[in-house]
């Protein structure tokens, strides 16, 4: 299943900094079953949307609070490609 991370942060960042943590946690996010797909980082560096592999929201949720990531909301998706028909 995806899943979404919507995070707002309070000052500017760089992508590679919110990686640093999340590889720091890297066992945890492993051990929940939990795959990093992509991140969208936002010009100003003040939001990103990331999206993850879990068997489900909550998994999630728990290696990004044991992470110390922050996030707004996680919520489930389905992927649809341009072009697809529903």
């Amino acid at each position: 299943m995806l899943v979404i991370v919507e995070r707002s942060l309070s000052a500017p960042v760089r992508f590679e900094e919110l990686q640093a943590l999340e590889n720091r946690s890297a066992a945890c996010f492993e051990l929940l079953g939990v795959r990093f797909v992509r991140s969208y980082l936002a010009g100003d560096g003040l939001r990103m949307i990331c999206v993850y592999e879990a068997r489900d929201a909550e998994s999630v949720r728990e290696a990004n609070r044991n992470a110390k990531l922050p996030f707004d909301r996680i919520w489930s998706a389905e992927l649809h490609e341009a072009g697809s028909a529903p």
